[in-house]
């Protein structure tokens, strides 16, 4: 029983990491996004927003689990 009580322990502090890893990586990409549309560089914001997407999907995904 205490094995499984471990196991879920880390499994939530391997998640809690997880979420703020991604919210870096959504901070960082806000930011490349702010620089591509002041630079009018449609290419970039358009990757900007498709890894925003998936960031935003992951953390829908772990605050449902």
């Amino acid at each position: 029983m205490k094995q499984v009580m471990n196991q879920a322990l880390k499994a939530k502090e391997v998640e809690r990491h997880r979420a703020a890893v991604l919210r870096m990586e959504m901070d960082y990409e806000l930011a490349t996004l702010f620089e591509a549309l002041e630079e009018k560089n449609e290419s970039k914001k358009s990757q900007c927003k498709q890894k925003l997407e998936r960031i935003r999907l992951e953390l829908l995904k772990l605050k449902a689990l």
